[in-house]
């Protein structure tokens, strides 16, 4: 292992590492919320898809309208850790939540619906530390790929263990209300992964767009990378300079205040180029792992699924 030289910031809340700007009161709130029926879970380690798979089930929702600001996202399809549970009991329905917990923390019912996207460790490394390095939270704006691959590779990034994640969740793939794809599989195919979702969601929402492919096509356009991207700018207004006491015209949620006071309370501010939303590529791996480093995550990952199928899920990247 290589000396780490510069880390993220990071903090632990009740074992589980957490960015510095999370508020320990509304994570453990998260936690311990009671899932409606008609709960609609997005469920990922970060930076596997997560904003991605939120578009898309908006849109299949309403019927190829999307979402019309970073706010309404906020309030629409809130990030539970993030913003605490409040917001999820009072969001618009049919509508759905964010999370990055692994199974064992995740709010859970049978009668509630989960959408969970894997994404191959190694693009999912690069594009977790590029994550790192833009937020101001982490105070990681000099660190460099090396530091973080050995941070990623060990477990210690925030939301722990890549591994023990997917694992957590690769277990239900085959209960009938888990519904388990690729990153891969939307980039090869991003129509039949919509179709996918939407079979999982309701037989009316798959029928609706089999019979309509016009709405299929707007669909696409507004869940694609270069669309998705409109809301970067928006992103870096709202932590920055947005108003302090609404979000889309309801109270701003108690996280995401948190959050806001402690860029105040330290003096941050965004990068002037926001990039939450970046390539929304595969393969971009190949620019940043040397061969060593390819190596290592290789044996790590063969190690820790085996006798599981999940190598299966990327027989070609491996």
């Amino acid at each position: 292992m290589a000396e780490v030289k510069n880390k993220p910031k990071y903090q632990v809340i009740d074992g589980l590492i957490m960015n510095a700007s999370v508020s320990s009161k509304c994570l453990r709130g998260a936690i311990q919320y009671k899932p409606r029926d008609d709960d609609i879970f997005i469920v990922t380690f970060p930076k596997c898809g997560t904003t991605w798979a939120q578009h898309i089930v908006h849109n299949i929702l309403n019927k190829g309208e999307t979402f019309r600001s970073y706010e309404e996202i906020k309030v629409r399809s809130p990030f539970l850790e993030m913003s605490g549970p409040k917001i999820a009991e009072v969001m618009p329905r049919p509508g759905s939540i964010k999370t990055h917990l692994p199974f064992n923390l995740c709010p859970y019912s049978p009668s509630a619906k989960y959408i969970y996207i894997a994404r191959n460790p190694r693009d999912c490394c690069v594009s977790y530390y590029h994550h790192t390095k833009m937020l101001p939270e982490y105070h990681f704006e000099n660190g460099n790929f090396d530091d973080f691959f050995e941070i990623f590779i060990d477990g210690e990034t925030d939301w722990g263990d890549y591994f023990d994640h997917l694992i957590s969740w690769y277990e239900h793939r085959n209960d009938p209300n888990v519904c388990l794809l690729t990153y891969e599989e939307m980039k090869n195919d991003t129509r039949a992964a919509i179709l996918k979702i939407a079979r999982f969601l309701g037989p009316q929402y798959a029928e609706m767009l089999e019979n309509d492919d016009k709405l299929m096509l707007k669909i696409l356009d507004q869940t694609s990378v270069s669309y998705m991207k409109r809301f970067n700018k928006e992103m870096k207004h709202f932590y920055t300079s947005g108003n302090k006491d609404t979000c889309h015209g309801q109270e701003m949620p108690e996280g995401l205040k948190h959050v806001r006071e402690y860029y105040e309370k330290h003096n941050l501010n965004m990068p002037f180029e926001v990039e939450f939303v970046r390539k929304g590529s595969t393969g971009d791996w190949k620019n940043y792992f040397s061969p060593d480093q390819s190596k290592r995550l290789i044996e790590k990952f063969d190690a820790k699924t085996k006798d599981t199928d999940i190598p299966k899920l990327w027989e070609n990247l491996f």
